[in-house]
C-alpha cells in the first residue's frame, strides 16, 4: 500500500469551511504525529451564485463539484464536507471514507439585535424571517403561518451582517453546529426541538470524501470515523436517497441510536408548509456494532452505504440495518399522500429553476442592449 508523509486536504474557502478542515486535520495528526497536511481551499459554484435561493439554481452539487473535481485528478488525497451539502449520489469512484462525531444536527434562531432575548412565539405578525432552506420554510410556516419566510443567502459572516445591517429580517435560522463551530452560540435565543422543525439529513455531521481506490487514505479516515454517527447518518441518507430529494424538496428527518435500536422519522412537507406526512420505523441493531472480521475490499473498492463505507468499527451487518430502516421510511411516505406532496414540491421547484434562468437570461440581454448606448453617450 502507498504511503504518504504529507496529506493534500480539499476545503472550501469559507471561515465556517476551513475550520470545519482544521477540526479534521487536527484530529488526525493527534493520531499521526509523523504526517503533515496541506489544506488547498477553493470556491464552489454555491459559494460564488448568491443572488437566488439554492433551489432555484437548479443544480445539487453546489457546495461540492470543484471539490469533487479536484479529488478525481488527484490534486487532493481528501475533502471535508458539511454532510448535508453532498448529493446521496456520488460521482464514481468517489465515496465517503469517514464521518466524524456529530454536533448538534438541530436548528437555531439568531434574532435581530432589536429583538434579543425573544423566541418566534414572541415576534408580531408578519414578521420575516430570513432562511435558505426550504425544509425550514415549510415546517415553520405550519406552526407560525402569520410570519413571512425569505430568501438569505451567503456565509454566515454575510448572513449576520444582512441580519444585523438591514433591518429586513426579525430572525433567520440556521444550523446550530455551525454557530457553536464559528463560536456564536451566545447570538442562540432558541433552538428549535423536532416537534417544530425536524432537521435536514445529516445535519450537524462533518464527512470527509475520498477515492475509492486510495487504501492509505481510506485507512487513516478510519480512525476518526463516528460509529453512533455513521449508523444515523446511512439511515438518513438511504432515506433521501430513495425519495430522490435534496435542497429543491421540504425533506426532513430525525433518528435516533437509543437501548440498542435504531428509529428514524422522516417527514415530507409542500413548499408552502400546508400539506406534509411523516412517517416512523425502528429496528434492532446488532449486539456488536464493530466488525469482527477485517472489511473485505472488492476490486471495485469498499461496500458503500448511501455513499458511506464501513469499518472496523462498524460492521456491514449494523449499515443494512440503518440502510433498511432508511429505506423502510421512504416507502411508508411512498405509499401515502407524500408521494404527490413530493412530486408536486419538486414540480414547483423546477418551474421555479426556469423562471429564474428566464429572469437572468432577460438581465443579461438588457445588460447587453445598453452597452452600446452607454459607449454613445460618453
Amino acid at each position: 500500500m502507498e504511503t504518504k508523509s504529507v496529506v493534500k486536504v480539499g476545503s472550501r474557502k469559507s471561515q465556517l469551511a476551513l475550520i470545519q478542515t482544521n477540526t479534521i486535520i487536527n484530529q488526525l495528526k493527534k493520531l499521526n504525529p509523523n504526517l503533515s497536511f496541506e489544506v488547498i481551499s477553493m470556491q464552489t459554484t454555491g459559494d460564488k451564485v448568491l443572488d437566488a435561493a439554492l433551489s432555484k439554481i437548479g443544480e445539487k452539487n453546489l457546495f461540492t463539484r470543484e471539490l469533487e473535481l479536484a479529488l478525481e485528478k488527484k490534486e487532493v488525497d481528501f475533502v471535508v464536507h458539511s454532510l448535508k451539502d453532498l448529493p446521496t449520489a456520488l460521482p464514481e469512484g468517489l465515496l465517503i471514507g469517514c464521518i466524524y462525531k456529530r454536533d448538534s444536527p438541530y436548528d437555531a434562531v439568531v434574532m435581530h439585535p432589536s429583538n434579543a432575548g425573544k423566541k418566534l412565539e414572541d415576534l408580531p405578525e408578519g414578521s420575516v424571517i430570513g432562511t435558505s432552506s426550504l425544509r425550514r420554510a415549510a415546517q415553520l410556516a405550519r406552526k407560525f403561518p402569520h410570519f413571512k419566510f425569505e430568501n438569505i443567502r451567503g456565509n454566515l459572516n454575510t448572513r449576520f451582517r444582512k441580519l444585523d445591517e438591514d433591518n429586513k429580517y426579525s430572525a433567520i435560522i440556521l444550523a446550530e453546529a455551525g454557530l457553536h463551530r464559528m463560536g456564536w452560540p451566545d447570538r442562540i435565543s432558541q433552538v428549535l426541538d423536532k416537534d417544530t422543525c425536524m432537521y435536514a439529513v445529516s445535519q450537524g455531521a462533518m464527512a470527509v470524501e475520498c477515492r475509492n481506490s486510495d487504501p492509505f487514505t481510506l485507512s487513516l479516515l478510519s480512525q476518526i470515523h463516528h460509529p453512533e454517527t455513521v449508523i444515523q447518518c446511512v439511515a438518513e441518507r438511504a432515506f433521501l436517497k430513495k425519495l430522490e430529494g435534496g435542497c429543491s424538496v421540504p425533506v426532513s428527518a430525525f433518528s435516533e441510536v437509543k437501548d440498542g435500536k435504531l428509529s428514524l422519522t422522516g417527514g415530507v412537507f409542500s413548499i408552502d408548509g400546508k400539506q406534509g406526512r411523516i412517517e416512523y420505523a425502528c429496528d434492532s441493531l446488532p449486539e456488536s456494532i464493530e466488525e469482527k472480521e477485517k472489511p473485505t475490499v472488492s476490486p471495485n473498492g469498499p461496500r458503500e452505504f448511501a455513499g458511506i463505507v464501513g469499518s472496523e468499527k462498524v460492521s456491514i451487518a449494523t449499515l443494512e440495518v440503518a440502510q433498511r430502516v432508511g429505506l423502510q421510511v421512504a416507502e411508508l411516505l411512498l405509499n401515502t399522500e407524500a408521494k404527490e406532496i413530493l412530486a408536486n414540491a419538486k414540480a414547483e421547484t423546477a418551474a421555479a429553476v426556469i423562471a429564474e434562468k428566464q429572469k437572468k437570461d432577460a438581465e443579461k440581454m438588457k445588460n447587453e442592449a445598453e452597452k452600446p448606448q452607454a459607449n454613445g453617450i460618453s
